[in-house]
């Protein structure tokens, strides 16, 4: 009888045995074995696996790539400009062992241990650099200078950092550097300005120029071909006037009194003091 009511509970206590012995790490995450609280098994990739009930304990932590947001820091750069810099890390753990032993497995522990190191770095880099090479200048390029060392010291923590990104560089509201800043920005345009309106000026200096050149060669062209004009015209005139004086020396010497007639007393005020025989009348006092 009392072996027929221990058989459940033997059968309970190595169920609980057995699941207790039995730990899934699934992909891209990393297992840890601690042996009474100490680190006994690491690297455990993914996969079902055991250990001892009660006496060990299993971790799993997330090994993919990991963004960690960082709070802004403040900066001084080369000209003593105060900057404020907003900042994210991309990191995984490296080495499962030396996290839990810097971190105790705490991911925000790790954040905190991280964040002095990577801002200490970029503190380097930050303070070298005038405010307009930091805010146009090639950002990874700062990054990447103190890469190399900000990994040296998250190798303690069992990290790697794969980059670094800028998010944001500001101005603090409590200095004088934004109104020095937008100073320094609106003298810049006002020089942009400056020398496209110059510019401009020039080209309309050089069309105007090119216009009132083109201008005298078109009137230069029309004169000259306007005095040829002429001169066939009077050369026409003349042959005209010499065949008629030819066929007719009466009629052409009539024609040409009468033109001279016109000229004299064209605008009706004109005094002419001839004697009275003078060949210039003998039309108006004959009519042959």
């Amino acid at each position: 009888m009392r072996i027929t009511t221990l058989v459940p509970v033997l059968v309970v206590v190595l169920l609980l045995g057995l699941l207790g012995s039995v730990y899934v790490v699934r992909e891209g995450q990393v297992g840890l074995v601690l042996h009474l609280g100490r680190v006994a098994r690491t690297d455990i990739g993914p996969g079902l696996h055991f250990k001892w009930p009660m006496v060990e304990t299993a971790r799993v932590f997330d090994r993919r790539f990991n963004a960690l947001d960082f709070s802004p820091e403040r900066y001084l750069t080369s000209e003593r400009k105060d900057v404020s810099v907003d900042f994210v890390a991309i990191v995984y753990i490296e080495d499962v062992g030396d996290f839990y032993r810097a971190t105790a497995g705490d991911e925000e522990n790790a954040s905190d241990r991280l964040a002095p190191i990577i801002k200490d770095s970029l503190r380097n880099e930050i303070n070298a650099r005038t405010l307009t090479q930091l805010v146009s200048g090639d950002r990874s390029e700062v990054i990447a200078r103190q890469l190399q060392s900000i990994n040296e010291g998250a190798k303690n923590l069992g990290m790697r950092i794969i980059d670094i990104r800028l998010k944001q560089i500001d101005l603090p509201t409590d200095s004088e550097v934004i109104g020095q800043v937008y100073n320094r920005m609106r003298a810049e345009r006002n020089q942009v300005a400056a020398r496209l309106r110059a510019e401009g000026e020039e080209q309309a200096r050089q069309i105007r120029a090119t216009a009132d050149r083109d201008q005298a060669v078109i009137l230069a062209e029309a004169e000259r071909d306007a005095q040829t004009l002429r001169g066939e015209g009077d050369a026409e005139a003349t042959r005209i006037y010499g065949e008629a004086a030819t066929r007719d020396p009466s009629f052409f010497a009539f024609q040409r009194s009468l033109e001279a007639y016109r000229e004299s007393f064209d605008d009706g005020d004109a005094v002419i003091v001839l004697e009275r025989d003078d060949p210039f009348l003998q039309y108006m006092r004959s009519d042959r």
